[in-house]
């Protein structure tokens, strides 16, 4: 059914302010040491016209290695002119370097590896030069740095408590190189604790050295921030049905793996943080479609697809305030889905989700949100072969233009009109609002009170890798040039937001 909006600025009511840094992402460990991470989906099969060979059983699956589902890199060069120009494109942000390849890499700054194996106990090795390129590419885009450390059997004697030197190493080498380490977790996902290799090791185990890697910060690092705990997989659940990855956590105990919920660790932990973060994905992908909460791309505009984001937002929300009241919350990883992306991450289609999330978060909460990733696998915002930017990548940039920091309270959002309003992003009076029109059938009319400048998103199909603002394709120009992404003048009265298609709207 068409749907009509009116904005009226006289209704309006401050929520909150959100952090400027609110659009961050992630630089997988992986993509630093060089590793293995998600074979790329094939041309086919992010038109749709291809289907991606799914795995029978979780059991035939391993992060080891070349296989089915996984591919070795060589390690990601931060340097490249392109990425930095890009990257610095976005905005302020948060750099996120974790990932579960970092739960066991060994932090290799004086050079004692021979031939790069690591010693035992742990998988990978990350050497001086790779740490700097990571620490130059911070500094170079002017973004904060956070990382979580290793918790593995070589951090470990035996089944005693996680030991700090090697987590000492990287953080006096980051800030005595003039990149201090901001913020930090201690390891990557820690509910699924079997990723930890030590026989007997639970959530009472994790919640003692999660203390112990707190009081370490805050002992010897009190600048940097604790965050905690990064879990991913509660049941959280609208309507009594699961959201997002919400009851992944029971799928994965049937495959033999320990997992806890983020209320088991609360209940035991002495320690509060100073962020409470959390992981959010909209589902699972094809790759792991095994393990169950996974969507067809028929549903990624639907209402029941995208209210996961403010439902885990709502869910985890409370357990800040258990937990950590007053602190800020971040989305430590997010993603259209979990195992590396849908076949229509790097499309067209996942812009509604990106900017729902956005909006519906700021909505609820001030926090941030780290996408995964920067430029690796099918969600990147960037290609990671050429370092192209996707339709996400330009989404983001707009948002970061265009809307402030101000966000004013709206009404809830329904098919066809998913609306959220924020201050102007440039100072000036006035406001900018996002109105999201998910519905495939219908258009949605705006009635503008005054004249306004809008920023209308389309692409040809919903799977296209090209995204248009205002009607032209959104490429880069010669030496890779941001075009200038102007709004075009619409003069006060009804505007029609066509079905599948979004539109910022400045007044």
């Amino acid at each position: 059914m068409p749907v009509c909006i009116e904005l009226d600025p006289s209704k309006l009511k401050e929520a909150r302010t959100v952090d400027e840094r609110l659009v961050s992402y992630n630089v997988e460990m992986t993509e630093v040491t060089g590793g293995t991470f998600w074979k790329p989906y094939t041309p086919g099969q992010i038109a749709g016209t291809e289907e991606f060979p799914q795995i029978k059983s979780f059991a035939d699956f391993s992060f080891e290695g070349a296989n089915t589902l996984m591919e070795e890199f060589p390690p990601a060069n931060l340097y490249n002119e392109r990425l930095r120009k890009l990257a610095k494109e976005i905005g302020p942000a948060w750099v996120r370097v974790s990932g579960s390849w970092a739960t066991d890499t060994y932090y290799d700054f004086d050079g004692t590896c021979e031939d790069g194996k690591a010693p035992e106990g742990f998988r990978a090795v990350l050497t001086r030069d790779m740490w700097v390129g990571v620490l130059d590419f911070v500094k170079a885009i002017g973004a904060k740095l956070m990382i979580s450390v290793a918790n593995c059997p070589g951090t470990h004697d035996g089944d005693g408590p996680w030991k700090s030197d090697q987590a000492k190493v990287i953080f006096d080498f980051s800030r005595d190189y003039g990149v201090p380490i901001e913020a930090a977790e201690f390891m990557n996902e820690p509910n699924m604790v079997s990723t930890v290799k030590i026989p007997g090791y639970g959530v009472k185990e994790y919640a003692r050295d999660q203390d112990l890697f707190a009081r370490f910060i805050r002992e010897n690092y009190p600048e940097c921030q604790v965050v905690a705990c990064s879990a991913c997989g509660d049941d959280v659940q609208v309507d009594g049905k699961s959201a997002g990855v919400s009851g992944v956590s029971d799928m994965m105990k049937q495959f033999g793996m320990e997992v806890f919920d983020t209320d088991d660790l609360i209940k035991i932990a002495e320690e509060a943080p100073d962020v409470f973060s959390y992981h959010y994905y909209n589902g699972i992908s094809e790759r792991l479609a095994v393990l169950g909460v996974h969507w067809d791309a028929d549903k990624t505009l639907s209402e029941e697809y995208l209210v996961a984001a403010s439902a885990s937002a709502n869910y985890y929300a409370k357990r800040r305030d258990a937990w950590a009241p007053g602190a800020q919350m971040w989305v430590t990883e997010s993603g259209d889905a979990g195992g590396g992306g849908d076949t229509w991450a790097s499309t067209y289609m996942d812009v509604f989700r990106t900017l729902n999330e956005l909006g519906t978060f700021s909505a609820i909460t001030d926090g941030v949100i780290f996408h995964n990733t920067l430029s690796s696998s099918d969600y990147g915002y960037l290609d990671r072969k050429t370092h192209l930017p996707r339709p996400n990548w330009w989404a983001v940039v707009l948002w970061n233009r265009i809307m402030g920091q101000k966000v004013y309270e709206t009404a809830p959002v329904q098919e066809g009109a998913h609306v959220f309003v924020h201050d102007r992003a440039d100072g000036k009076d006035g406001y900018a609002a996002l109105v999201i029109n998910n519905s495939k059938t219908d258009a949605t009319t705006v009635k503008l009170p005054k004249d306004a400048e809008v920023y209308v998103l389309s692409a040809d199909t919903l799977r296209a890798q090209t995204m248009k603002l205002n009607g032209h394709d959104l490429v880069l120009g010669e030496n890779d040039e941001v075009p200038a992404m102007d709004p075009v003048s619409v003069p006060a009265g009804d505007l029609v937001v066509e079905p599948a298609t979004m539109a910022f709207i400045v007044l």
